[in-house]
């Protein structure tokens, strides 16, 4: 039978963050610290997913050893200079520890070293506590759906010279999903492009996807160097983001400048698929679509029917493999703040997902240098015009 302890050690913590970090779920780090889900689940949503670092002595400072044995000097009635010396430290280090601790009469090497440790605990007031406008900054931005990754590069952009008006979108992020810390309201959650209560570690798994079968696929391995390095523009991604009751919408978008077209279709059938495609491609620009990138669903397996009415040709992803796709799927994690996981997609009309389009693409992004999709592609159209 478990034994369950009514606390934690700071080893046991420490172990907590650990397993955490690297990736293992709240069931199996309670199984191995032996503990019940709940109380671990509630130590992790409070602290936003975000472990404490374990605390360690700076290198600089001094050790146990050493205070027992400026604790010896003054019993021996050693000097400063003489302990100094003696422990390769400067006199001023010597001196200063004693005067803190007691003076000579009343220094103790243990009570000394306590102090020490509880003093040094002094998290630094984070900058959005002690800036207001900053903080309204940040808050506006979150409403609009900004990433805590899109304000800290807009703050740069915007104010160069004020450091007072610049946050790094770790500290945005720990002030979000940290509540201790009184900075930002919980309500600015759901502005995140991901519902989550605190934050996963990276090495977390992560779920693929299963291949399709195509007829005569072109394999993204033909596909010409210029599309890889994003030097031409015109060469796009697509995907079917799937929605509750077997709904879909159509994603697309361009490598270069990141811009997203959302299209509507009423089923993943590949002749309803190719037709909406092919349907909107046409009212592109020429020459702004040249390739299109697909993942390996069925529903593209008439893709000879959408080159044939678009001259787009495509190219599909090895089995399993959607960093090939890598502009996509970040735009359809993007999308999911928008189309959550198990809502009913045939519900949004073709207005309304221009609408959300029209959001991303007027949202700057950091790999463009905090410049928006839509201002990118129109400098392409303009310098292809």
């Amino acid at each position: 039978m478990r034994v369950r302890r009514p606390w934690m050690s700071a080893s046991e913590r420490n172990e907590l963050w650990r397993r955490w970090r690297e990736g293992e779920s709240l069931t199996d780090i309670a199984r191995a610290l032996e503990r019940a889900l709940a109380p671990i689940q509630r130590m992790v949503e409070a602290e936003g997913g975000i472990g404490r670092v374990a605390r360690c002595r700076s290198r600089l400072a001094l050790t146990t050893a050493e205070r027992e044995e400026i604790s010896r000097g003054i019993a021996g009635g050693e000097s400063v200079r003489g302990m100094a010396h003696r422990l390769r430290r400067a006199p001023s280090t010597i001196s200063r520890e004693i005067r803190r601790h007691g003076g000579w009469r009343q220094y103790r090497a243990q009570t000394a070293d306590r102090r020490a440790w509880a003093r040094c605990r002094r998290p630094k007031v984070c900058r959005l506590a002690t800036r207001p406008a900053l903080r309204r900054a940040v808050a506006a931005q979150l409403t609009q759906q900004w990433s805590p990754q899109q304000i800290a590069g807009w703050l740069r952009a915007t104010y160069p010279g004020d450091a007072e008006m610049q946050v790094s979108h770790e500290t945005i992020y720990r002030s979000l999903f940290i509540q201790s810390r009184g900075v930002l309201k919980r309500e600015l959650l759901q502005h995140l492009r991901r519902q989550r209560r605190y934050r996963h570690a990276r090495a977390a798994t992560r779920v693929g996807h299963h291949p399709g079968h195509i007829v005569q696929a072109v394999s993204i391995r033909e596909r010409p160097a210029e599309v890889e390095d994003r030097a031409v523009p015109g060469h796009w991604e697509g995907d079917l983001l799937e929605g509750a009751k077997g709904t879909y919408v159509a994603t697309l978008v361009e490598r270069q400048s990141r811009y997203v077209l959302l299209i509507r279709v009423p089923n993943k059938e590949t002749g309803t698929v190719v037709r909406a495609l092919a349907k909107r491609v046409q009212r592109l620009p020429p020459g702004l679509m040249k390739s299109l990138t697909w993942d390996r669903g069925t529903e593209l397996a008439g893709h000879r029917a959408f080159t044939v009415a678009t001259n787009v040709q495509v190219y599909f992803c090895d089995p399993q493999s959607p960093w090939q796709r890598g502009s996509n799927e970040n735009t359809n994690g993007l999308l999911r703040q928008y189309l959550p996981k198990g809502t009913d997609l045939s519900h949004h009309r073709q207005a309304q997902l221009d609408a959300i389009a029209l959001r991303l693409n007027t949202r700057p992004r950091m790999t463009l240098g905090f410049r928006t999709p839509a201002a990118k592609l129109a400098e392409i159209v303009a310098s292809t015009g």
